[in-house]
Order: C-alpha cells, then structure tokens, then sequence
C-alpha cells in the first residue's frame, strides 16, 4: 500500500516538476525576445517576465524536484539491488542529467534576473526541448523495462531529437519569412 502512495507522489511531482522544466525555458525565450522591444516596451515586459520566473522557479519547479528526489529514492529501494535491473540504472542516469539540466537552467535563470541575456531566442527554443528528451527517454525506459528495448528506445530517441532540431529549424525559417514580409 506504501509503494503505491510513493509512487502516485512521486509522478504527481514528476508531472509539475516538467511543467516548470518546460515552461521556464519558454519564459526566457519571452525575455529575450523582449529585449529587441522599444525600451519602454523591453522593461515593462522583462519585468513581468522575471516575476513569472521567480514564482515557477521557486514556487514550483524546484520544490517539484526535491519531492520527485525523496519520493524516487524510496521507490528505488524496492528495486535493489540496482543489477537486476538494466533499465533502472539507465533511467537514474537520465534522471541525474534532468537533474544537470535543472543546474543549467536555474543559471539562466540567475542571469536574466539580472537582465543579462547570453543565449539568443533560437538558441533558448533548443534549449527548451531537452527536458522533452529527457521526459521520452525516461518514460521509454520506465514503461518497457529491458534492455533490447532499451536500445531500441535509445535509437528512436536519436531519431527524434533529429525531428526536434528540424522541427525548430522549419519554425525559425517560417518566422523569418514571415518577418520579411512585414
């Protein structure tokens, strides 16, 4: 009964967890699209978005992450030892560079607080589908549990972040066409 409690929690905070992961990424493409506003437009916006940042951030995504970190932590100790299972360790390694990726984006974040834009706007639309590969990876991972299907995962994976980057080269070239003709 436990077990199914943690793990109803635990993907209750996986799934707010991800909705700050994809929302903020977006939020900072909003900032620095901003930014090329007239300078009473840039800061009003800014400003706004930097509030909408802060509250994600704080209010949920990061408490999401330490709650999907507890609650992951007592599933895992129902499938030890981790040998016996393939695909947990797999998992747990995408799980960790979630965790890295979070790291990255909490620097943005800290920079844009600050109003300093390192990335451009396309460079910020990639950055948000990561957590996007990561969520496919892990879901795979978790739902078909075996190592041939494993690989096969991992290959479709590869396929997909190919149709991401495509996907967001065709929507910068429609927008500048789109630009052009203004």
């Amino acid at each position: 009964m436990n077990y199914l409690i943690f793990k109803s929690l635990h993907i209750i905070s996986v799934v707010t967890w991800f909705a700050g992961l994809f929302y903020m990424p977006r939020l900072f493409v909003y900032f620095a699209e901003a930014a090329q506003k007239s300078p009473n437009e840039a800061f009003i916006l800014q400003n706004q978005f930097k509030i909408m940042q802060r509250r994600l951030w704080f209010g949920i995504t990061i408490p999401s992450s330490v709650i999907v970190f507890i609650f992951g932590g007592m599933l895992v100790s129902n499938f030890l030892p981790l040998s016996n299972h393939p695909w947990l360790i797999v998992k747990l390694i995408f799980v960790a560079g979630l965790y890295v990726y979070q790291n990255f984006l909490h620097q943005i974040y800290k920079q844009q607080q600050l109003e300093i834009i390192k990335y451009s706007p396309l460079s910020l639309r990639v950055i948000n589908e990561v957590s996007t590969i990561f969520l496919v990876a892990i879901v795979f991972l978790v739902v078909l549990k075996s190592v041939v299907n494993m690989f096969y995962g991992l290959v479709g994976l590869v396929l997909f972040i190919f149709v991401l980057l495509a996907g967001i080269k065709i929507y910068k070239n429609i927008r500048e066409k789109n630009d052009n003709k203004k």
